[in-house]
Parts: C-alpha cells; structure tokens; sequence
C-alpha cells in the first residue's frame, strides 16, 4: 500500500504547490486534506492560488476554490466571478458557494445572475450565498428567482405573476424533480399566461411531468380537448420491436432483455445449456435442425411483446 503524502508537514513548510498537486491525487481524501490545508495557509498563498485557477483539471480548481472560501480574502472576488461562467456545474457551484462565504458586496450581480443558472445546484448555491451578503430582492421577480433557487416552491404562488417567467426558465432544467415541481407551481398560479410551459410540458419526455401538466393545465384554464395533442407530441419511449426480434434470434432471451424482463437471461441460460447438450448428444445437423425454427418462433414472440408494450 502506498504511503500516504504528509499534508500536515507540507502545510507546516508553506509548500503551496505541493499542496496544489495533491488536490488531482487520486485519493479522495487526500484531495479533501490538501484543500483544507491551503485554506488554512492564509492571504499569503492567495497568489499562488488564483494563478493555479487556470489548470483546467476540475479537481484541482474544485479544491483551490474550496480553499479561497474559507481563507476569505476579497481579492479573488473579481477570478471567482469569471469562473461563475465555467463549463462544469459543479466549478459554478463550489464558486457561488465561495462568494457566499468571502461575504463581498461586488459579488452580488454574479451571484444574482447564477440564481437564474440552468442548472439547480448552481441556483441553490447562489441563493444561499445572496442572503449570506445580506442581498434582499429589489422587486417581485427578484422573489421569484430566490426561492426558485431555494427550492421554496410554497412561497412562489403567493409571489403571483411576475413568478412566471422564473418558473419558466427553470423548468429548462434537466433534473426531472424540478420540473414536476415548478409545473405544479403553475398549476397553483392558475395563470392563463402559462398556457406554452404547461403545453410544452405535455410534450415532456418523463411521465411524471406530463401527468403534472394534465392536472395544472385545467387550473390555469387549458381546455380539457387540447390536452391529448400535447401528449401526443411527446417523444416515444417504448423499445424496438426489429431489435428485440434480432436479438432474440441471435442471442435468445436477450431480446426479453432488451425489453426489460428479468427472466430474460434466465431464458438466455436455458437456450445456452439446452444447445450444448444438443451438441453433444444428437450432433451439429440436428442440432440447428431443431434450433433454427425455435429461434424464428423466439424472434416473433419478442417483437409481438415488444408491440404491444405501453407507451408511457
């Protein structure tokens, strides 16, 4: 087993670097203790660190950003508001969280800009850090962003209609929870104005979500008629008759497999066990003989099932 690095004695002789170097190690907890180290080392790595933030590795720049929280030096507001546009959700995260705890008011148009962020641990991290600076919301739809960001969908229909357009943003968001949530918001709004989420809605790949859409749509005034064509518009999720067909005459009983059923490598072990003493008893010729018809008959009855599965 590998000996362990000695963060504690790299700490203790200011090697910032080396530090640096072990937030990519593979251990995990070794990432966690390097980071924790440098946000002790004080303002005087503060440098080092922010010249570090350009290493595209995430791991590093989510351990350097760990760090810059708990040392708390408003110079790096200005590096962490850039990063609030990175790529990786989780850099975005960890960089709102951070802004949060350093406490600076310049911090406050990028963390209000990140509460309208695609994606729900961005906005959550961002709301926080927004009442930790001591932010309040200059007007309803300010509100509405902060407890969509917070996940206080009880608060937003008392908000009323200036709640719309956050709501219709955030259900962008790919997380299938959030989306249930904020159109069962607009079921509570009971505002007609939601008419193109709430069909948009219908259209949603997760059933859930549709459902959701069905029961709201009546209380925002969407007639009743209009709602099987939004369904029908939503993609189709049920599996491929051809290929559990294929995989069945191939492989038989992967193609039930294939179509969700357990019993499917059972089946795959009997056909399995079932051919090999047919191999050794009865020989090659009569072997596929017998086989062939059964795979064909095998093949059918998969894509006969495959046909008539729900289409949810």
């Amino acid at each position: 087993m590998a000996q362990k690095p000695d963060i504690g004695g790299m700490a203790a002789r200011g090697d910032i670097k080396g530090l640096i170097r072990l937030l990519r190690d593979k251990d995990f907890e070794v990432q966690l203790q390097a980071a924790q180290a440098l946000g002790k080392s004080g303002t005087s790595s503060v440098g080092p660190i922010l010249a570090s933030l350009k290493n595209r590795n995430r791991d590093i720049r989510l351990g350097l950003i760990e760090a810059l929280g708990e040392i708390r030096d408003p110079t790096s507001v200005p590096v962490l508001l850039e990063l609030l546009n990175d790529e990786s959700l989780e850099v975005r995260w960890a960089v709102a969280i951070a802004l949060g705890e350093i406490g600076d008011s310049r911090a406050i148009p990028g963390l209000v800009s990140a509460v309208q962020d695609q994606d729900k641990y961005v906005r959550y991290g961002a709301a926080i850090s927004l009442e930790k600076v001591g932010w309040t919301p200059r007007n309803d739809v300010e509100k509405a962003w902060l407890a969509v960001g917070k996940q206080n969908w009880g608060e937003i229909p008392g908000i009323g209609k200036a709640a719309l357009d956050p709501l219709t943003k955030a259900f962008r968001d790919k997380n299938v929870d959030v989306r249930v949530k904020v159109v069962e918001t607009l079921g509570e709004l009971a505002c007609a104005d939601a008419t193109p989420t709430l069909m948009q809605a219908l259209r949603d790949e997760n059933p859930a979500v549709r459902w959701k859409a069905v029961l709201a749509s009546a209380r925002c005034g969407i007639a009743h008629r209009y709602l099987p064509r939004g369904i029908a518009k939503r993609p189709r999720v049920r599996k491929n008759p051809r290929i559990a067909a294929f995989l069945n005459f191939i492989l038989p009983g992967q193609g039930y497999n294939y179509l969700g059923f357990w019993w499917g490598l059972t089946a795959f072990q009997i056909e399995l066990s079932f051919t090999l003493w047919m191999l050794a008893n009865a020989g090659e010729s009569l072997t596929y003989m017998v086989l062939f018809p059964l795979y064909i008959l095998l093949a059918i009855h998969a894509w006969w099932i495959a046909k008539h599965l729900p289409d949810f």
